[in-house]
């Protein structure tokens, strides 16, 4: 008989609200996505939870309660941490984050993700010094900004299965087109993998009856990704010259635009 591979585990160690969404989400909180409010038709729950996949949320303190610079680091991590393959963290302060990697690696973790949806919080001189702790520890290691661009990697099992096996990262859907006369519309939108945020099921649900011309199409997604919200900041990234939230929505407009093409291509063929 074959071996069944353990469930991915977790542990969540963040200050912020940032990862309390992404923990929602991953566990399908049915009380977290209000936002169809009285039109909600429950469109994601009961379809996944990975909530044993979740071994701990560990909230540290907010960086603006501590010292601008921290000396011993070690005295603000947490005491315990259950074992786990995976770490994600968001919103540290800059010097618990860079002691982060030593702390984990400890408790026997194999990997660490720090999604950026601020440059401020992951400046890029600090981004570089935790890939290289990680990388003398042999802990996998991404830093997606923001982080539903994360996508699987040959060289990163560990986050692969994270990717996969949660189905959360860069977004991927299925959709389905209908004619109306000579015009085209969105007749379904499946979610086949979400941004960590869930924002996918919300763009999904408001892109049925949406007419597949490109003007409307691309203004259905803005909005949409607008108003779920998007949790990435809108202050200019130096490294890619734009808001990070911009990203975020390239990303999702790309995918609905890759979905429409494997629909055409299926129905011509």
């Amino acid at each position: 008989m074959a071996r069944t591979e353990k469930a991915l585990t977790l542990v969540f160690i963040y200050s912020g609200e940032y990862v309390e969404r992404v923990i929602r989400n991953v566990i399908n909180d049915p009380s977290f996505c209000k936002s169809c409010g009285l039109y909600c038709d429950s469109c994601k729950y009961n379809v996944y939870s990975f909530v044993r996949n979740v071994r701990a949320a560990i909230q540290l303190q907010d960086p603006s309660q501590l010292p601008a610079f921290i000396d011993s680091p070690e005295k603000y991590m947490p005491k315990k941490i259950p074992k786990a393959d995976l770490c994600i963290s968001s919103g540290l302060h800059k010097d618990l984050l860079l002691e982060l990697p030593n702390h984990i690696q400890k408790f026997g973790m194999k990997g660490l993700i720090v999604p950026i949806e601020d440059f401020a919080e992951v400046p890029s001189g600090l981004r570089k010094q935790v890939e290289e702790k990680c990388e003398e520890l042999s802990l996998e290691n991404a830093f997606p900004k923001p982080f539903c661009t994360l996508e699987p990697a040959q060289d990163k099992s560990i986050i692969s299965r994270f990717v996969n096996e949660l189905r959360v990262g860069r977004p991927s859907l299925e959709i389905l087109v209908a004619k109306r006369g000579k015009r085209e519309f969105i007749d379904s939108a499946i979610v086949r993998r979400s941004a960590p945020c869930g924002s996918t099921w919300y763009v999904a649900k408001k892109l049925v009856g949406v007419e597949t011309r490109k003007e409307i199409l691309y203004d259905a997604i803005a909005k949409a990704h607008h108003s779920y919200p998007c949790t990435a900041t809108m202050n200019v990234d130096p490294e890619v010259k734009e808001p990070i939230l911009h990203i975020g929505g390239y990303i999702i407009r790309e995918e609905i635009e890759k979905a429409l093409e494997q629909f055409n291509a299926i129905s011509e063929s």
